[in-house]
């Protein structure tokens, strides 16, 4: 089968006009990049979002007579005016022979006032709505026509587009390309017809140009056999990819870190509890992976409060006892401190020097830091974003542990698993207390193992969660004294505000004045992002000590605090957080034994999926469900983070309704890749699809 060529997009008529200027075919080119739409197959596979039906005109008495709905006219112009009450717009009345109606324009440009001259023939497309002056359409759709000009034959495609990029040349662009595009179909017929799916060219077209007897709500709801192929076709490609990259991972070399010895043991016998069940399966996944002379590339994911940092110190002492550094990598310097004090807590006293390294060490510190690391004498290294710079180099880096990976670009976590010695690439363990439901692990994390720990340590109490209105603030305050009077302690988060770091900081403070004085018998401390290190870790270590009864705090304290005593969370504004980080914020008290509450105050009214999220909060703590609906309200994208810096993002399928699909993709790319007389389908169909983009998906 021949490999389609992806030509380059044809520059569109340089004499191209847009309203108010002239758009040149540089321009164009240039906006029709930026959608990504660089070749014939890239706008071949640009397809619609709806469509429009202009097949039909209606007589302006039926249009007016039915009103309320979108309705196309024609009609020749009669009158044409600028106004200027009660501000300047332009308008223009059209009559057939059956009545007339004014269109109202309030943008308009000098080229549109000379275009609607009387005596011009138009055919105006939109919604009929009943003014003073009588019917009309307000900025309606329109073009210029010749008598008996003809209908269009099919629905009219409106396509996603960017500024200054009209329908039009999208129109003209895609069609142009359709011409040129090489259609043959990059799977075998045969798959094609086992699997009941339509043929590649007849589904696209139709997705296009959909004739007007096409079931106007299965194009919609994209349930129509054509969008099926389409969207199967995209997931293969995906599917594909992910597990060649895989595949490839798994071709280059890596320290066989064999040896589960002294180290490991003195640790696992030291630890003050005994791993669960799903603790110590995971760590014999971990383990076999390490001993493997390929790079390990497995996500260790589990609830808030599952045990992963000592699953993790414990694949990082395998490292240790094999001859090999370590290195943790976490996205803030709190969670990075936490880490450190409990790891080297448990490795220092064995023998294991532990070094600390973030961006917040003073030059003297860092260097010596560095010296450390380089000659090997630290077999574990902690930190932040500080772990990644080119100073830092290692002796032997064995295995890379990515805390919060989300968190993180994949050029970072690229930088990081390079510093291996030439040659050999170190095994790489991420972790994520954001539970990925199973849909998205099969797709956007096809090419990683996925280790779960579903069950939480004994002892740890459920944690019940109420939402409350702000109105009722007073009572909040007033519990919070209450079990401050219990001996137990309290966090109490302020609002994440996107639009301004100032406004939060300021929500902060000003919170923190409050309660300072509506409970002066307590110690109410203030932590946030625009303090210190030392500043920031002398108030933790104060509130861990039970120094403080309350603590006053921005979303820094989202992952990584652990302080058993704190059995109170109070989320203020709830309702301006994701579902993922309401339930990191919770799964800050029920750390101990104490039964544990969560308030979350909001402001009402609520909007739909406010309450959504609301709604979910109280009714589950399962980190896996609270995921699941998370997916449902956000889609992949926002829940993905910045792992989506290095991926095509699916832009048809849906995880939530195509999850059948997904097994059939990954099924079928299973098969073709472990077949080798299908290497040429499998070029074809990434080139049509990915086009060159695959190399994203490799980290």
């Amino acid at each position: 089968m021949p490999v389609p060529t992806q030509k380059p997009v044809k520059k569109p008529p340089a004499n191209v006009r847009k309203s108010g200027g002239k758009l040149t075919a540089a321009n164009a080119e240039a906006k029709l990049a930026k959608l990504g739409l660089r070749t014939d197959m890239d706008l071949v596979l640009h397809l619609p979002m709806r469509y429009e039906d202009e097949t039909q005109v209606f007589t302006i008495a039926d249009a007016c007579l039915r009103g309320g709905q979108t309705w196309q006219v024609e009609g020749v112009v009669t009158k044409n005016e600028i106004g200027f009450k009660p501000r300047r717009q332009l308008l223009v009345h059209i009559a057939d022979e059956t009545g007339d109606i004014q269109l109202r324009f309030m943008n308009f440009y000098g080229s549109q006032v000379k275009q609607l001259a009387e005596g011009t023939r138009i055919r105006a497309r939109g919604e009929v709505k009943h003014g003073f002056f009588g019917a009309e359409m307000v900025h309606p759709v329109y073009k210029v026509i010749n008598e008996g000009a003809p209908l269009p034959a099919s629905l009219t495609p409106v396509y996603p587009s960017g500024e200054g990029l009209p329908q039009y040349i999208l129109r003209r662009a895609i069609t142009d390309a359709m011409k040129r595009v090489d259609w043959t179909d990059t799977l075998p017929a045969e798959l094609v017809r086992r699997m009941h799916l339509s043929d590649f060219e007849p589904a696209v077209r139709l997705l296009h140009y959909p004739t007007p007897e096409v079931d106007e709500h299965a194009l919609m709801d994209r349930s129509h056999p054509a969008w099926t192929r389409v969207k199967f076709d995209e997931l293969l490609a995906q599917q594909l990819s992910l597990k060649r990259a895989q595949q490839a991972r798994r071709s280059k070399g890596a320290a066989a870190l064999k040896k589960v010895g002294q180290l490991s043991k003195a640790f696992q016998a030291a630890l003050p509890f005994k791993l669960t069940n799903a603790q110590q399966r995971v760590l014999d996944e971990i383990r076999a992976d390490l001993r493997q002379q390929y790079p390990m590339q497995r996500l260790l994911q589990g609830d808030v409060g599952a045990g992963k940092t000592v699953v993790a110190a414990l694949a990082a002492a395998q490292a240790i006892d094999s001859g090999y550094q370590a290195a943790l990598m976490a996205p803030t310097e709190i969670l990075a401190d936490q880490h450190f004090r409990k790891i080297a807590a448990w490795m220092e006293p064995l023998g294991v020097k532990v070094v600390w390294l973030t961006g917040s060490l003073k030059k003297k510190e860092k260097t010596l830091a560095t010296e450390l690391v380089e000659s090997g004498e630290a077999r574990l290294v902690i930190g932040t974003h500080a772990l990644i710079q080119d100073t830092v180099r290692f002796e032997n880096l064995g295995l890379v542990i990515v805390d919060e990976q989300h968190r993180f670009g994949v050029g970072q976590r690229l930088t990081l698993r390079n510093k291996g010695n030439e040659g050999a690439i170190p095994h790489q363990l991420m972790m994520s207390a954001t539970p990925i439901p199973r849909t998205l692990a099969m797709t956007y994390y096809a090419d990683l193992e996925v280790s779960v720990i579903d069950e939480l340590p004994p002892g740890r109490t459920p944690i019940v969660t109420r939402a409350i209105d702000q109105n009722r603030r007073d009572e909040v305050v007033a519990r919070v004294h209450a079990a401050a009077q219990e001996g137990r302690q309290v966090y109490w988060v302020c609002p994440l505000i996107e639009e301004s770091e100032a406004l939060q900081l300021q929500t902060a403070t000003e919170t923190h004045q409050l309660l300072a004085e509506a409970l002066p018998d307590l110690n109410v401390g203030l932590v946030h992002g625009r303090l210190k290190p030392a500043e920031k870790q002398a108030i933790m270590d104060a509130f861990s000590a039970n120094e403080m009864q309350v603590l006053v705090a921005t979303t820094v304290i989202e992952v990584g605090v652990d302080v058993p005593n704190a059995s109170l969370m109070v989320i203020e504004h709830a309702e301006r957080f994701g579902l993922s980080q309401l339930h990191q914020l919770r799964g800050r008290v029920g750390r101990g034994s104490a039964a544990s509450v969560c308030l979350l105050l909001y402001q009402s009214p609520l909007g739909q999926i406010a309450k959504q999220r609301l709604m979910t909060m109280r009714e589950t703590t399962d980190g896996f469900e609270i995921a699941r609906r998370d997916l449902e309200i956000r889609g992949p994208g926002e829940f993905l983070g910045s792992r989506q810096s290095g991926q095509a993002m699916l832009r048809f399928a849906d995880l939530e309704t195509d999850g059948w699909l997904v097994d059939q993709a990954r099924d079928t790319a299973h098969a073709l890749l472990h077949d080798p007389g299908s290497a040429e389908i499998v070029e074809t169909h990434l080139e049509r699809w990915l086009g060159g983009r695959e190399e994203f998906l490799k980290v």
